[in-house]
């Protein structure tokens, strides 16, 4: 590396930037940072709060109009169009008189000789040091058409302000020739993912193009793209990899005709490049600093490039010839050319380059060697088809230490995991993926081990400021900054709370401080009708898929709204969003609505000749339902259709509401029976179908004591007594299963009704977000006691009120299929192809071969030895 004048304090004093303090008579110089993104930010507050004595000005140039904010979480900026909610603390150094912050204000030519930077204003800034933070510009491949009208880039706010006013004028455009708007993003990497969820939030069907053959390339392999594209295409996403974008050409109708390379051929109403980004160099390139042959200022391990007295950092930063495309290394930079410009001798270290990010509500990450590159590396591979998930390890030869790995579907044991890289694997590591297997604590992870990668932040520190006094999640990501950028390792952070013996707070986000129960009760008190007004009044930035689906579930408990209505149909889970249950390839099964098992051979009939006409696998559940397999969504709606026309109406075998009462024959046909069971589960289920809950609730209704209905495994089960009925409530199945518990004895028709009704909208009221009954009554202060005192004896005098809310819904319920069949604009939803209606799925395929029709899985890995 070339080195031109150093940065020494001989040359400093003679700058004409150097001016002497009145506090100390230090002499005081000069530091310009152009760019004021994530990591231009960073280095500010790093010298900043480092320089004691003051022996630095700052003068920060920005191109962008606004001050540093969070580019990491851009998309929260869809849908609350706040900027503000993005803002990075204290970016605009208020009360700082070190720092000045020129804003729009871009650099453009830089005199290395002189040393000066002239800005786009015309004014002049001489420096003693220049720190270039420009980050990098997104790669728009030169194809013909790509910059016609309905073309956008993804990269800062204002072009998000762009995308969203041509998604607006879509979706009118769309609304008005009865048509669904849709969008294609060119790109399927990871910040191609997040713009086609903005896509989908903003209204439109989102299509992503991929040259490679699966998504997300750099982070996952071909067994987790295959899970991911799985789980895309439940989401409403189009994947087309393995195809580039030959041409775009803007039609009469303003729609943008897309060839991809492979033949196909998508009308789209825009087109969002992200395809990969570029070093923002040019500033640097023009003042002659040395480059990489792929672009980046090229600098030493101290960030120090050709020119001694200019350093580069972040995107823009080639260190060593090497750039980096995460926010994380670009911190590290920062902290070193800070620790430098005050004497220290800091380098870059390397970088870890594990990524973690929730895509469209999934999960996603990758870490260490991913991709099993170290010589004589194992990969342990586990994939749950019907979950949804895969997740895969490597080891080294001996199997002893981790090396990386792979997780989709479900990343809860990112953290975990990640900091283990290196590390010996306690026990065995096919344990580690296995659901069975071994759960990670962090009670083996040791002080050095680090938990926020971001910020690289250990676990030895984090301790460190739980003993010194910080007690709750704020609090500790004010004093180590851990959690504060991606907030991948805010599970792991908060378990170490816990294991303090910290109680965490209930809020239900980042976005509410509420608990789920608060905002229940905040939207029957207000009534706010929207996500968006409730996060106006009572909440902070843009959402997330914790507090969206939460809320949706509230509105539609609180209202008899439509939940494909306006903006709830965004916010819904991938079940409720199609009204239909999603499979492993992307069908999807129906389940027609059978209250208390009963049918008529009418409706038998029905049943099977759908089952015959679409080709569909036939399935008695074992909540007496028959489960139609192998729908694909555009054939949902005649479906529905040819369930309508004899009565019958889908049920939710899905999403977190009612889904089955079961019931045995009971005295009409049983010679043991003593009460109409079947009578008493028609009539329930008719009463509380389509009820939201904070968890999917079941019901069991049996004939006598014999339980045939096995209804004490139910959250409510009602077992008929030679006197009337028994009431058990909070009895679950699934990996934790609880019995339940006895309530109320002897009950008539309409008590055990009324009791019904006061505890399912007591749970719904007060119930955490996915919190199931067993372990809403185990949370419960007083327990089974106060429930039955509260049910049964109205001891918060709230009965009247807990059974008026469930007249509400009763009353206010209609079929939701029925509703869309009326619904001309909601069926436009349900097609494969937006441009191609009536085009099925090709993707889709099934092995009739065998005993039973099966759906073919694509793209399953190979467990084995490289």
């Amino acid at each position: 590396m070339t080195s031109t004048t150093p940065l020494d304090a001989d040359r400093t004093e003679s700058t004409a930037t150097s001016e002497t303090t009145g506090t100390t008579g230090t002499a005081r110089r000069t530091v310009v940072v152009v760019g004021h993104g994530m990591v231009g930010h960073r280095f500010v507050e790093a010298l900043r709060s480092r320089d004691r004595e003051g022996t630095w000005r700052v003068v920060v140039l920005s191109e962008e109009a606004d001050a540093a904010y969070d580019r990491v979480g851009l998309s929260s900026y869809v849908g609350g169009w706040d900027r503000s909610a993005l803002a990075l603390a204290g970016s605009s150094y208020p009360g700082d008189d070190h720092v000045e912050l020129r804003l729009g204000t871009r650099a453009e030519v830089v005199d290395r000789v002189a040393r000066t930077v002239t800005t786009t204003d015309g004014s002049t800034v001489g420096y003693d040091a220049l720190v270039v933070a420009t980050g990098s510009y997104p790669f728009v491949p030169p194809v013909p058409g790509h910059d016609s009208p309905g073309c956008f880039v993804y990269r800062t706010l204002d072009d998000l302000d762009g995308i969203r006013g041509a998604a607006d004028a879509a979706r009118a455009r769309a609304a008005a020739e009865g048509r669904e708007a849709n969008g294609l993003v060119v790109g399927g990497g990871l910040l191609g993912l997040e713009a086609a969820n903005a896509l989908r939030l903003l209204g439109l069907t989102p299509h992503v193009v991929e040259f490679a053959p699966r998504l997300m390339p750099l982070q996952v392999d071909a067994g987790g793209g295959a899970v991911l594209e799985r789980l895309m295409g439940g989401l409403g996403v189009q994947v087309h990899t393995g195809a580039g974008t030959a041409s775009i050409a803007r039609q009469a109708d303003e729609r943008l005709a897309v060839e991809l390379t492979d033949g196909t051929s998508l009308l789209t109403d825009l087109v969002v490049f992200s395809a990969g980004v570029r070093p923002a160099d040019a500033v640097g390139r023009a003042a002659g600093l040395e480059c990489g042959e792929r672009g980046g200022i090229v600098t030493d391990a101290a960030c120090r490039t050709s020119d001694e007295a200019v350093f580069a950092i972040g995107e823009v930063a080639a260190v060593e010839g090497r750039c980096y495309g995460l926010v994380a290394p670009g911190y590290t930079m920062a902290e070193v050319v800070a620790d430098r410009l005050l004497g220290g001798g800091a380098t870059f270290p390397g970088a870890d380059l594990s990524t973690k990010l929730k895509l469209l509500g999934v999960d996603v990450a990758s870490f260490g060697d991913a991709m099993a590159t170290t010589p004589g590396a194992l990969e342990i591979v586990h994939t749950d088809a019907v979950r949804g998930t895969y997740a895969k390890v490597v080891v080294s030869d001996d199997a002893r230490t981790l090396l990386g790995g792979i997780l989709v579907g479900d990343a809860s044991a990112y953290t975990t995991l990640k900091a283990y890289v290196g590390r010996e694997v306690p026990g065995d590591p096919g344990a580690l993926v296995s659901p069975a297997g071994a759960e990670l604590g962090t009670d083996g992870l040791p002080d050095d081990a680090v938990v926020c990668s971001c910020n690289n932040v250990t676990k030895g520190s984090i301790c460190s400021a739980i003993a010194d006094g910080a007690g709750d999640l704020a609090a500790l990501k004010g004093c180590t900054n851990a959690g504060t950028t991606c907030g991948g390792c805010l599970p792991t952070v908060k378990k170490l709370l816990v294991d303090s013996g910290v109680e965490l707070s209930t809020a239900l986000c980042e976005h509410f401080v509420q608990s789920r129960a608060q905002l229940f009760e905040i939207v029957r008190a207000t009534g706010i009708r929207t996500f968006s007004g409730l996060l106006a009044r009572y909440g902070t930035g843009a959402g997330c898929e914790v507090c969206k689906p939460t809320v949706a579930s509230i509105l539609a408990s609180t209202g008899s709204d439509h939940v494909l209505d306006g903006e709830q149909a965004a916010l819904q889970d991938s079940n409720d969003h199609f009204l239909a249950n999603i499979q492993r390839n992307g069908t999807y099964s129906v389940v027609p609505r059978m209250p208390g098992g009963e049918v008529t051979a009418d409706q038998l009939i029905v049943i099977g000749e759908v089952a015959r006409d679409f080709d569909l696998y036939v399935k008695v559940t074992g909540g007496q339902r028959i489960d139609l397999f192998g729908a694909r969504v555009e054939q949902l709606p005649a479906i529905w259709q040819r369930l309508v026309d004899v009565g019958m109406e889908s049920g939710q075998a899905y999403g977190k509401s009612l889904r089955t009462v079961k019931s045995c024959v009971g005295s009409t046909w049983c010679r043991f029976g003593v009460q109409d069971s079947v009578g008493m589960a028609v009539d329930l289920e008719h009463r509380y179908r389509g009820l939201r809950s904070p968890h999917k609730i079941k019901f069991g209704v049996s004939g006598c004591a014999r339980e045939c209905a096995e209804a004490r495994g139910k959250d409510v089960g009602v077992i008929a007594t030679d006197k009337g009925w028994n009431l058990y409530v909070c009895g679950n199945g699934g990996q934790t299963p609880k019995h339940a518990v006895l309530l109320a004895s002897d009950l008539d028709d309409e008590t055990l009704v009324r009791y019904i009704d006061r505890f399912l909208a007591f749970y719904v009221r007060t119930a955490d977000r996915l919190q199931r009954t067993a372990p809403w009554l185990e949370s419960l202060e007083g327990g089974l006691e106060h429930l039955r005192a509260v049910v049964c004896d109205d001891a918060l005098g709230i009965a009247d009120d807990l059974e008026a809310v469930m007249a509400r819904h009763v009353e206010g319920y209609r079929d939701e299929w029925k509703a869309v069949l009326d619904d001309p604009v909601k069926l436009q939803r349900f097609v494969s192809f937006v441009n191609a209606p009536d085009e099925p799925n090709p993707t889709v395929a099934f092995d009739d071969a065998g005993p039973r029709k099966v759906p073919v899985l694509l793209g399953l890995p190979i467990v084995g030895r490289r």
